[in-house]
């Protein structure tokens, strides 16, 4: 028997999956979580084989909550449900300790052999992501994809300025910061100021100035 965590901050699409899993015998979902954080806490309490996780939650998100569970739990199966089939995204997840990967838009077959798969300690890729991986690397990454206002505001945003502040700083308006920052976090896929801070810090865009964020 497979015991699996879903984890996934809409309440409607734990319901299908814990339907859909548990039809199978040899499948019992043991519990839901919300955020990455709920999974890293409710996995530590050892009756769970996988964990079936979203890469985009609120808080810690996905790839920094697949990089805890795997450092604390080596042997844990970690199947990422992505709504996103970009290279980047797979091999960002692959990177953070991820046993597969997978699409929302994957048929009902699919995932109940994904989660067979990664339960057998075995690396699973959804069928249609093969050729996209094939691709070489492309050089940069997102932040590189933000236009120069963007990654001022960024870089602001990460050293913990507010909104009002970075406006004053740039000798905007609030709502033009809010624009920026919205694009930002759209560009990025991120969802939330923590997950812009670990870009911003993956970009170098702090190495100069960790001594100039507000108290």
């Amino acid at each position: 028997m497979v015991r699996i965590l879903v984890t996934d901050d809409h309440a409607v699409l734990r319901s299908g999956l814990r339907l859909l899993l548990e039809r199978e015998d040899d499948l019992h979902v043991v519990d839901e979580a919300t955020t990455a954080e709920q999974a890293i806490a409710r996995t530590a309490e050892g009756d769970v084989d996988l964990v079936l996780l979203d890469i985009e939650m609120p808080g810690l998100g996905g790839l920094a909550g697949t990089a805890s569970l795997r450092a604390a739990h080596p042997d844990l199966g970690i199947l990422v449900l992505s709504m996103h089939g970009e290279a980047d995204d797979v091999r960002r997840a692959f990177a953070a300790g991820a046993s597969g990967y997978l699409l929302k838009t994957a048929a009902d077959e699919q995932l109940v052999q994904a989660v067979r798969a990664v339960a057998a300690g075995e690396r699973y890729l959804h069928p249609s992501l093969g050729a996209v991986l094939a691709q070489p690397p492309q050089p940069g990454g997102p932040v590189d994809e933000l236009s120069p206002r963007e990654r001022e505001v960024l870089r602001l945003l990460a050293l913990g300025y507010t909104n009002q502040e970075i406006a004053q700083m740039l000798v905007v308006s609030v709502r033009t910061v809010e624009s920026h920052r919205a694009h930002v976090m759209s560009k990025l896929r991120a969802g939330s100021r923590a997950a812009m801070v670990r870009h911003a810090l993956a970009a170098g865009l702090l190495d100069d100035e960790r001594d100039g964020a507000p108290a």
